[in-house]
């Protein structure tokens, strides 16, 4: 046998890389009430809402679980949280996979900032840091992102 008719089984194809990109960009949400939309009724906390700059959209949040940060030695009206984010771009397409987020939210009586980071794994991958205010009288978070996204 002739090594040149033995290379087709020696090599094999990789999937091909992800293509990454860095996002800048702003979001505003809005508090969703449990049972209602995306929230299930267990829910501490979701919202909706869109995303616009690097990547363009509509976002939902579903808070998982909540802890008070004073028995850390934190500040007595800031919590920290675990949920879910998954983003919808404009068009149809879906950042495939939902999003861990994790993060810190001061409630009031507080100043009503809050900070988070999404990492995304299954379909697309990637980090993204948001922070901005929260603000409890309204139902609203507003802010800004900055991070990577890498779609298959």
């Amino acid at each position: 046998m002739s090594v040149i008719a033995a290379l087709p089984f020696c090599v094999s194809s990789a999937p091909p890389a992800p293509v990454c990109k860095p996002v800048v960009g702003s979001f505003q949400t809005s508090a969703m009430p449990p049972g209602q939309g995306h929230c299930p009724v267990a829910a501490p906390l979701c919202t909706a809402g869109r995303v616009w700059g690097g990547i363009q959209g509509s976002y939902q949040f579903v808070m998982t679980a909540a802890s008070p940060a004073a028995p850390l030695g934190g500040t007595p009206t800031v919590v920290f949280f675990t949920g879910t984010s998954a983003v919808a771009l404009n068009g149809g397409a879906q950042v495939s996979g939902l999003g861990l987020d994790t993060g810190s939210l001061d409630l009031p009586p507080g100043l009503g900032g809050f900070a988070s980071l999404i990492t995304f794994g299954g379909g697309a991958s990637g980090q993204i840091r948001l922070r901005g205010e929260f603000n409890a009288a309204d139902g609203t978070t507003t802010g800004d992102y900055l991070g990577t996204i890498c779609m298959p």
